[in-house]
């Protein structure tokens, strides 16, 4: 795939480069709660801005159902990147509309500009090949030229990210050429042991992750509500705890064949349990208390992975050659329950393996329990993605950008 420093060695100055962004940060009203994603687009919009080009950036942000909703408005991404940029951005409070146009035509050589949210157009996430392809139209007449970067989107067969390159001329951004370089680390060259540790809510949202981590692993450390699910497989009593009880079947076969391969499947020890779901927005001390994993009363909901467990999983990492983390290991959002979670970032940064965060709420988690980023190999901007990259699927936005 062509990089964006072929694009660059071509001269940009005075055309209009669209590049497609991931911009969908947490918000708390208008209040971005975690701006790592706007962060990781700078070095590629800094460049083309650079060189003369006027920027426009497109992404999504949150599911709206295809129509203008102000509680999905990029206008605060777009505040916060030009803050980031130290320059004035733009913004078009449309996504292909009069707004949009105006804002385009507007635009100097090395302005920048952000669209409204892509999804306020049912054409962005249509299933219908043509709906979506009229949409990719009108996004590519705002444009000479389409840079994609919005790796955190690239698993979506959506108009902006698979449609809109076969309409213009294409390159890789830098983060996005980044996160491939690290996937590919991964899965063709890995040093080894290859340690992967799973949280997350849902073991279904891992299933075929873990279906094909099994042929590659070496060992799978398992955590988070999905952890419970595992236990329950096992025959131990789960209490309130998350549970997809339709999902034991898979996951007791998923554990006979981690023996038969020799994979090494980790499963909590002692968990903190408590009689109820705290109370995320006050954060107030919660009532808890640690129990072992086979003894988890009948009352109680484990929602986060106990001391003897974060030794344990700590010394499985401690000599691994690459790590790979993808779910935080319990509810990290609550003091009382951000022990495990803080403890699997702090064997990542204590291992001298080539270690990757692997998006979503584990990236959140890093940034909201202090953790210097740098201290990481890599931190993914894109979970379901990089999980998609993993399963060995082809992903829409990465094969529309090949040449």
């Amino acid at each position: 795939m062509k990089t964006i420093d072929e694009l660059l060695a071509e001269d940009v100055s005075g055309k209009r480069v669209l590049v497609r962004a991931d911009l969908n940060v947490p918000l708390d009203g208008t209040t971005i709660t975690d701006d790592g994603r706007i962060r990781a687009v700078l070095p590629t919009v800094k460049a083309l801005a650079g060189a003369g080009a006027r920027v426009v950036v497109a992404s999504h942000l949150g599911r709206p159902k295809g129509a203008p909703d102000p509680a999905f408005s990029l206008a605060p991404a777009a505040a916060r990147l030009g803050e980031l940029l130290g320059a004035d951005v733009a913004f078009a409070t449309d996504t292909v509309g009069e707004s949009a146009r105006a804002t385009v035509s507007g635009l100097g050589d090395g302005d920048v500009a952000v669209l409204e949210n892509l999804r306020f157009n049912a054409g962005e996430t249509s299933k219908d090949d043509a709906e979506r392809g009229a949409f990719a139209d009108q996004l590519a007449s705002l444009a000479d030229l389409y840079v994609g970067d919005g790796f955190g989107a690239v698993h979506r067969k959506h108009a902006s990210v698979y449609d809109l390159p076969a309409r213009l001329p294409h390159a890789a951004g830098y983060l996005v050429a980044a996160e491939v370089a690290v996937l590919r680390k991964l899965t063709e060259d890995v040093k080894r042991p290859y340690v992967v540790v799973l949280g997350g809510a849902k073991v279904s949202d891992k299933l075929a992750v873990i279906d094909s981590l099994l042929g590659k692993a070496d060992r799978l450390l398992i955590g988070g509500g999905m952890a419970y699910t595992f236990l329950k497989a096992q025959g131990h009593e789960v209490g309130t705890s998350l549970l997809q009880e339709d999902q034991v079947p898979a996951v007791r076969e998923y554990l006979e064949r981690a023996g038969k391969n020799g994979v090494e499947l980790v499963l909590p020890v002692d968990v903190v349990a408590a009689p109820e779901f705290p109370d995320l927005k006050t954060k107030a001390p919660a009532e808890h208390g640690t129990v072992d994993a086979d003894a988890i009363p009948a009352d109680r909901e484990g929602l986060d992975i106990g001391p003897k467990t974060r030794e344990l999983y700590a010394s499985r990492i401690a000599d691994a050659g690459t790590v790979f983390w993808n779910g935080p290991l319990g509810v990290f959002e609550h003091p009382d329950f951000a022990g495990g979670t803080r403890s699997i970032a702090q064997a990542l940064v204590d291992s001298t393996a080539f270690t990757v965060v692997g998006g979503g709420d584990s990236a959140a988690a890093v940034r909201t329990l202090g953790f210097d980023e740098n201290a990481f190999g890599h931190i993914s901007t894109g979970g379901g993605a990089s999980l998609e990259y993993l399963e060995g699927k082809t992903l829409p936005g990465l094969a529309a950008l090949e040449d």
